[in-house]
Formats: structure tokens, sequence, C-alpha cells
């Protein structure tokens, strides 16, 4: 198929003489719904009282011209959304994000409508969370038979939606439904395509009935949910209630369920009843969505099916969302066991001959989580603590990077306060003034917080055993690494290396230099705003000298 000239920089420079050039100077919401009427929105049915209302509200402008109504069809009949771009404009970023309204780029529209024309003919297509209709306007020209449903909360975007679709004369095959999705249950006999951006709302600001819900529906499947889940996952778990065999999806989400404890729900749906097929992760350099920093994963499902693999891959840019390249087909057993799936669409250069993979030479641990650094990091609230419990600790991630390779001396480090879960193995001098400390510690509310109130004794630490290589793993910059010879411990602003084979401190000097240089970013995984992170998996798949060479002092 040929690809619309829409979406290209040519149709972003038309839509800016539009606004700026013309007299299509829209002011407010109300001027926006005058010409939404102008272009047939009413024909499109069913209406909702919230919408009616806002028609009566905007009725009593004078109409649009004739000119400015016929400017915006010919955009929209083109491929652009000037509505939806208007609607963006008059409410900004902050004002949408409580609902979740991150409108699509059109390339991404495109390219998530025509892969899914590669695998279904449907008679139906259903967008979950439509705004304007950009993928339903995508879908009615590649699916010139299909019923278009989309479903909106925000009336005057199911407006602005229906308006689309009459000026693309798709009104007698449409129905925008103003309501939540999660209540969406109706039965087809035709194969549907669930398609679109979910609306990414965090579990802070979503209703306490939505929370239980999910948690209910999800046990009624057999599944644990948690209520710290986002609203991506609640529409997710919607599609798979829905859906029948035979039916498709395509959604474009925030990338983070693929690891946060809460996506479990998510993965464990991909690999029974959703069926997922493939996930592309894009890179967020690429800003998938232009006014949200955030990670974006693309997922099509089949429902029904069970494929033995689900393909993942990475893309850096929008235009190779078009193209199956570097796909990397993963066995379900594998997905079964893997608590974190980012990694999985990573494609690792072949290693040099004699280098291998750090994971081969150490174990990468993230530091301990504290619960509270407040409390369990030492100062004038645990003065009187004895040294017994007290550890110098890398606490901050500018400590690594200051110690340029070699940490020679703690002293100027903070002590952690673990204390042993068994008071008894204290002596008895020392019991009194970590029962003190106890005392005061829970006055202060440390029992309570979540880690502390998961831990056999919550007022135990448990710091790790003093890591011989120690590193950073978020920032702007690549990671720095440290040989510990001071023996510090590290909580979770760091990463410890423990090797598995035996090797000499010349070798890990030798590993150390080598990592400070070589590691890259690109390694990493990138947030928007040039933010890399590398979890412990993904930096023991790192290419590094083999031991022989290390102690060779081979590496270059």
């Amino acid at each position: 198929m040929s690809k619309p000239d829409g979406p290209k920089s040519p149709g972003k420079h038309r839509q800016s003489e539009l606004w700026d050039d013309t007299s299509f100077q829209l002011l407010s919401e109300d001027e926006l719904l005058s010409v939404a009427l102008a272009l047939g929105a009413e024909t499109v049915m069913p209406w909702s009282r919230e919408e009616i209302d806002l028609i009566c509200r905007a009725s009593r402008l004078a109409p649009p011209s004739v000119f400015t109504v016929a400017t915006v069809r010919n955009l929209i009949s083109s491929g652009l959304d000037p509505l939806g771009d208007a609607f963006c404009r008059l409410r900004s970023a902050e004002k949408r994000r409580a609902s979740g309204a991150t409108y699509t780029p059109a390339r991404i529209v495109y390219a998530m409508v025509h892969s899914a024309a590669l695998k279904i003919r449907p008679g139906r297509i259903v967008d979950p969370g439509t705004g304007s209709g950009r993928f339903l306007l995508e879908a009615a020209k590649a699916f010139p038979e299909a019923e278009l449903i989309g479903i909106e909360t925000d009336p005057l975007a199911a407006i602005l939606a229906r308006a689309n679709l009459a000026a693309t004369a798709s009104a007698n095959r449409a129905r925008i439904i103003v309501g939540d999705y999660r209540r969406f249950r109706e039965a087809a006999s035709v194969p549907t395509l669930y398609i679109g951006n979910p609306p990414y709302v965090r579990h802070h600001d979503i209703e306490a009935k939505w929370k239980d819900w999910l948690f209910a529906e999800a046990s009624a499947m057999g599944y644990r949910a948690s209520k710290l889940a986002g609203l991506h996952v609640h529409f997710f778990l919607a599609t798979a209630r829905a859906a029948r065999p035979g039916d498709f999806g395509v959604f474009i989400t925030a990338a983070e369920w693929l690891d946060v404890n809460y996506g479990s729900l998510v993965r464990s749906l991909i690999l029974r009843e959703l069926g997922g097929r493939s996930v592309t992760i894009i890179d967020p350099r690429a800003q998938p969505f232009p006014d949200a920093a955030t990670t974006a994963a693309v997922t099509t499902f089949e429902i029904g099916s069970k494929p033995t693999s689900v393909f993942f891959r990475r893309v850096d840019t929008l235009g190779e969302l078009e193209g199956p390249n570097g796909a990397i087909e993963v066995h379900r057993d594998r997905l079964a066991v893997e608590s974190k799936w980012s990694h999985l669409g990573r494609v690792l250069d072949k290693p040099p001959d004699g280098y291998v993979e750090l994971g081969e030479l150490c174990q990468v641990h993230r530091g301990q989580v504290t619960g509270s650094n407040d409390i369990w990091i030492a100062g004038d609230h645990s003065r009187d603590l004895p040294a017994s419990v007290l550890f110098r600790t890398i606490t901050r991630a500018r400590e690594v990077i200051a110690a340029d390779g070699v940490l020679e001396d703690s002293s100027k480090l903070r002590d952690v306060i673990d204390i042993p879960g068994d008071l008894g193995v204290l002596d008895r001098g020392d019991l009194a003034e970590v029962e003190r400390f106890i005392k005061l510690a829970k006055r202060l509310g440390a029992n309570l917080g979540y880690i502390a109130s998961h831990r056999k004794a919550w007022w135990s630490v448990g710091l790790r055993a003093p890591a011989p290589i120690i590193s950073t793993y978020m920032a702007r910059r690549p990671p720095a690494f440290i040989l510990n010879r001071a023996d510090a411990r590290h909580i979770n602003i760091a990463h410890g290396l423990y090797p598995r084979i035996r090797l000499a401190e010349s070798a890990l000097m030798r590993l150390v230099r080598y990592l400070q240089v070589n590691i890259s970013q690109r390694s990493g995984r990138t947030y928007a705003g040039g933010l890399t992170k590398f979890e412990p998996r993904e930096m023991e798949r790192l290419f590094v000298p083999s031991p022989e060479m290390l102690a060779e002092g081979a590496a270059q």
C-alpha cells in the first residue's frame, strides 16, 4: 500500500498555516463546537445528554464562515486532524493528563492500522479511548465496509470525533459512545479489531470503585490484580473480557507494564486470554507522545490464539514502525518465568572473540531498599547507636562517580543502620541503645511503610555484603564503576557486582577500567529527557573481556 502524505512534515506545515495565517483563530471551546456542528457532527449517533448541553451552549455563537468550514473539511480529507489539534491547544497537556487524553501522532496511527490490516479483515472496529477519532478515521480508509465504534468519556472530544467522521463520509457506519470502556460489552457476530491508545492515568487518579472493579474482575478470571495499576491495565483487562475468539487488537500504551509488578496482570493476559503476538518498544527519544514524557509499546494480540512465541523488537524512530525489522522471537515458556520483559527486545551484536557477557563473570544485584532513608541513614537521631549496627554505605550515585574508578576510603560516606533481626546476638551493652532506637523509629512510623512491613523484622534493613565492584545504574550519562577496596555497602541507588568465579584484584581492576570506558548509554534503557537505566539483568548482558583476557591484561 502507498503511504499517505498527511503524517509527513508538509502536512504539519499546512496545519500551522491554518491556525496562524487564516481567519480560523479559535479562541474558545464553543467556537470549536460550532465548527464541528457545521461539519455534520450531529449525523453520527447516538448523542449523550452531556453533548447536547454543550451544543446548546455553543449554539448562541454565530456560525463559522463557509471558508473556514471548507478549509477544515479539506484538511480532514487530506488525513490531518485540525479539530484534534485545536482541542489539544485549547486544553493544555496538564489539564488533559487527569483523563489520560494524550493524542497519538498520525505516523503511529497509520502504522498500527496498516499492521492490523495484514492480520484481519474486521467487520467492526472498536477504539476504546477515541479522542477526536484519529484511529477510526484511518481505519475507515483501510476497512471501507467495517462498522466504526468510538468510546470516549469527554463529551467535547466525542463531538469532534463525530465531526471528523462526518467530514469523511463515514457517518452512516459510525457510532460514538460517551461512556466508560470498562462497561462496553456489545457482542458481535463479525470479527472485531480493537485498536487505539488506552488513556494513561496513574493509580492515584483512579476512583476506588474502579480499583475494586479491577481486583474483582481479575479475580473472576483467576488472576491477582494490583490496585496500583494504571488505567491502561484496566483497558487490557476490559478487552480480554469483551473480545471473542478471532478478534484482533493493537494497543499503544506506556511500556511500564512490561516490567513493573502491577503489569503482571497484562503479561499474564498476553500469554493467555489475549493471545499476544508482538510487542514493539519505541525508543523514548523518538518522542512517541510529544506532550507526555513516557515510554511507549505497541502490542498486538489475537483473541483465542495460543502462539508458541511472541515477537519483540525495539525501534529508534517512528518510521521504523512500518517495517518488521529486528524482531526477536521469544518462546512463551520463557516469558512465563520472566518477571521483566522490556529487555527481551534488545538485539545484541555478536561479541568479539574472547569476550563474554558480564553475567558469566558476575551476578549483578541492586542495593537494598531501606524503606525510609530519613530514618535508616544515620544522623542526629541515631547518634547513640553502637558501631556494630552502623555500616559505611554508598547512598548517593555521585559518591561512585567521584571515586573515579577506585573507592579507597569510606570515611566520607554516611552510615546505614542495619540492626540484626535477632536482637539476642547483640552485646548486652549495645542492646539497650538499639532497643531505644527501635522505639524511636516506631514512633516515627518506620514500621508502617510497605518495605518495613514486609520484612521478617521491620527494624532490620538487611544490607548485602560489600560488593567487590559497585556501579551506578540510572543517570543522564553512562554508568560509573568502582573497585570497592573500602568494603562499603550500597543501597538501591547502586548495583553491586559479585564475581561468580575467583578473580584477582588486578583482574577486577581491569574489568572496572574496561566498563568505565566501553559502556555507553545506548546499552541501557533510555527514557524521555535522556535518563538511562540499567536493570541488573540488562547489565549482566554487557560484553566484557573473558577471565583469561582480564588475567593477562589484554582487555582494551
